[in-house]
């Protein structure tokens, strides 16, 4: 893909990255966030007591914390945070955790804000706004949404639904390493492979918005994501590979908040909705089949043999642009298994006969698919899928 020379960016206003970088945002917190402070996180999260560091950054306020974000949020959990934090008269919105609950404080700053529904906000660019002052402080290195203008739902009937909106941007996102050391080895593998693919893809997005800064950004993202995803998993501790893996995941978020995913997303969802598997291992289920099917689009061939010369060896690489890129799709199969993530959808207890509607759930995801290298239908998506069982 050949990025645009016009383009639009929008990006956070004021990031604070560093190691203990939450013990000296009190003041950008307090007067961003008004006297009456709404933690959102989930339960395990309040069980680790990570959000202890971040209570006592805002004790002067007083705070109202509500705990009940499970994974991929449903409905449900987002109405009741809206009417928790209306009950409460907050002034300010703290969504701290992974990309469930940030994305749960993204809504309900926006419709408390607002006074908008839910419902039509659903889509691209349909909220009006205002929102109530909003803060994102992750706790794991994946889904850089503490910068990224998205949030994603599950709704009753399992589909996915999601609000792009610039208004989602937090007015302040801070990234401090040290609150993902107690991150799981499982749960390190499958977000740093979610934060690789939203690299990838917005590297390669077939979006009209393609830029050079998403791609200078997600070229970063991969580099530093490769160099340490290994040494995150196997030692937690180690806050140098920490750091990278956090940096990486917010780069590469900066990057698809501007030259949108595309399949591997599509295809994800559908996973998570059906049969709550995590995010970022329905990504990295279907990442390389997905790499695959679009290595044969010469464009995208040419950029996935660029990308490989950042995570394949030179020793592997014999100068065919599609053997590269083929490669390139091989590493991150070969990535999973060597982190300990399933490989096969069968290996989740997901029946085969499930695949087809599978394959018709990812087929409804237009936003996504519409930025997708190579032109996909619903027999090519069902392929994908039987390919990965």
């Amino acid at each position: 893909m050949v990025p645009k020379l016009a383009f639009n960016y929008n990006a956070v206003p004021k990031i604070r990255f560093g190691v203990n970088c939450l013990k000296f945002a009190k003041n950008d917190l307090t007067s961003l966030l008004g006297d009456r402070i709404m933690v959102i996180t989930d339960p395990g999260l309040m069980e680790l007591g990570l959000h202890l560091p971040l209570l006592k950054t805002i004790e002067d306020a007083q705070l109202i914390v509500f705990d009940e974000v499970e994974a991929d949020p449903s409905f449900s959990t987002v109405l009741k945070a809206i009417m928790y934090a209306r009950r409460k008269s907050v002034t300010g919105i703290v969504g701290f955790g992974g990309g469930s609950p940030m994305d749960v404080a993204k809504l309900t700053a926006l419709v408390c804000g607002s006074n908008e529904n839910l419902d039509e906000v659903w889509g691209v660019d349909n909220a009006k706004g205002p929102r109530l002052p909003l803060c994102l402080i992750p706790t794991t290195a994946g889904t850089g949404s503490e910068v990224t203008p998205i949030s994603i739902v599950t709704l009753d009937s399992k589909e996915k639904r999601g609000v792009v909106s610039s208004l989602l941007l937090p007015d302040l996102a801070v990234l401090d390493p040290k609150l993902t050391l107690q991150l799981p080895s499982f749960t390190t593998a499958a977000t740093g492979i979610d934060a690789m693919v939203h690299a990838i893809e917005a590297f390669t997005s077939k979006s009209p918005n393609n830029n050079i800064l998403s791609r200078v950004m997600a070229k970063e993202a991969l580099v530093l994501l490769n160099r340490s995803i290994r040494t995150a998993v196997e030692n937690g501790k180690n806050i140098e590979a920490r750091s990278d893996m956090l940096l990486g995941s917010m780069m590469a978020g900066m990057s698809f908040a501007n030259s949108p995913v595309a399949a591997v997303h599509a295809l994800a969802y559908p996973l998570g909705g059906s049969f709550k598997i995590p995010h970022g291992l329905s990504n990295a289920l279907v990442l390389s089949e997905v790499l695959k099917f679009n290595s044969f689009d010469m464009h995208a061939a040419k950029d996935y043999a660029n990308l490989a010369k950042i995570v394949c060896s030179s020793s592997k690489m014999n100068g065919s642009i599609h053997l590269e890129a083929l490669q390139f799709s091989e590493y991150f199969r070969q990535l999973s298994e060597s982190l300990g993530l399933p490989v096969r959808l069968r290996d989740l207890n997901i029946p085969r006969n499930d695949l087809e509607k599978l394959a018709s759930e990812a087929m409804r995801q237009t936003r996504l698919l519409v930025n997708n290298p190579r032109s996909m239908n619903e027999g090519d998506i069902l392929k994908i899928y039987q390919r990965v069982w």
